[in-house]
């Protein structure tokens, strides 16, 4: 089979990369290069020559042709700029949702031809067939499983997904280099969003919406008790980074039109949501609607909910409550280990208190 594997500089995709080769694949390797390279130069040493150099080494290595293809204005065009638009508006993006679904199987599959079979990643997650349907499972690792980020592909898409890591717990993955003795065996996992790499969440934002001063009111008394450099840095339900004694304190609330942000103590007391509506829910495939869960961002928690309909929008209601639930943000629905889809949040259904 012909196979298509984007590679990263990274043990994941390198593993996948070795196993592809060793099942008898005719592989290509291809690296993505992204429009921030040159834009966030000036923060110092560019990671991406790392990045490239271990992919380069682990292609080598395995025998494999690697190929650099530059997606700069897909990125730009297809998740940069809504990332920048959502946070402006006061809202809490998933941009690596749309990388994968915009860009890693959307702009770069039209880059190459028709004859690659599969696209493979190193994802820790599994596609299996099914009564002519593709259905996407976790990963069998649960802290690691990486569906959540896969949830807007289409059917399409996921028939040419390939995930050569899904099966394995990441210790063994890590085993795996080891054995294989990749050049990049002992190199450490990277943190953070796709198209950011090791460039600070913070610094992208600032460079985009830059800074502005405003209060930070205490939900409860309505004083003001701190400043902040621009509500589109903080999010509902962080408690880190507000400068703040006394605490803990979690934001709660935003008010965009005068950038404030209002903070409380009492999380019992403050809003803590277990009903919001959503936008439109993007299905991978139709399946039954009975024991959902759902998770509101990546990680191993899922919480059991049942959806309905408020005021023309699907209406999620979870069996707990969450203090981290914001406009913006995705949630993705789950059947046992299987991911059927998600949808971004619209807005927090405060219940009278």
């Amino acid at each position: 089979m012909k196979i298509a594997a984007l590679v990263s500089g990274g043990v994941d995709s390198s593993v996948a990369l070795r196993r592809l080769v060793d099942d008898g694949h005719e592989v290509t390797a291809f690296y993505l290069k992204i429009w921030l390279e040159e834009e966030f130069a000036f923060l110092g040493e560019c990671p991406w020559e790392e990045d490239l150099s271990f992919a380069r080494q682990v292609c080598d290595a395995v025998g494999v042709e690697l190929k650099v293809i530059s997606l700069q204005k897909a990125y730009w065009d297809r998740v940069v700029s809504h990332t920048v638009q959502e946070l402006k508006a006061g809202r809490t993006p998933s941009p690596d949702i749309l990388c994968n679904q915009r860009v890693k199987f959307g702009a770069f599959v039209d880059h190459i031809d028709d004859s690659f079979a599969k696209i493979a990643t190193g994802h820790y997650a599994r596609v299996c067939e099914k009564d002519g349907l593709y259905w996407l499972e976790k990963g069998i690792d649960p802290i690691k499983d990486q569906t959540y980020f896969l949830s807007h592909l289409s059917q399409k898409q996921l028939s040419r997904c390939l995930f050569p890591i899904g099966d394995f717990p990441k210790a063994e993955v890590r085993d795996m280099a080891e054995l294989y003795n990749l050049p990049n065996k002992a190199r450490k996992d990277s943190q953070g969003i796709c198209f950011l790499g090791k460039i600070k969440y913070s610094d992208f934002v600032r460079c985009h919406l830059g800074e502005k001063i405003g209060d930070i009111i205490d939900e409860d008394t309505d004083k003001t008790i701190g400043q902040h450099k621009g509500y589109w840095f903080h999010t509902i339900g962080q408690r880190k980074g507000l400068g703040l004694g006394g605490g803990p304190w979690f934001v709660v609330r935003k008010e965009v039109e005068n950038n404030r942000i209002y903070v409380s103590r009492r999380l019992k007391e403050s809003p803590n949501i277990s009903r919001f509506t959503v936008s439109p829910i993007h299905w991978l495939a139709e399946g039954r609607m009975d024991d959902l869960t759902v998770k509101i961002r990546h990680g191993e928690a899922t919480l059991p909910c049942e959806i309905s309909e408020k005021d023309g929008y699907p209406l999620v209601q979870m069996e707990e409550g969450d203090a981290g639930v914001a406009p913006g943000q995705y949630a993705v629905f789950y059947q046992g280990q299987t991911c059927l889809g998600g949808a971004t949040i619209h807005a927090p259904v405060y219940d009278p208190r």
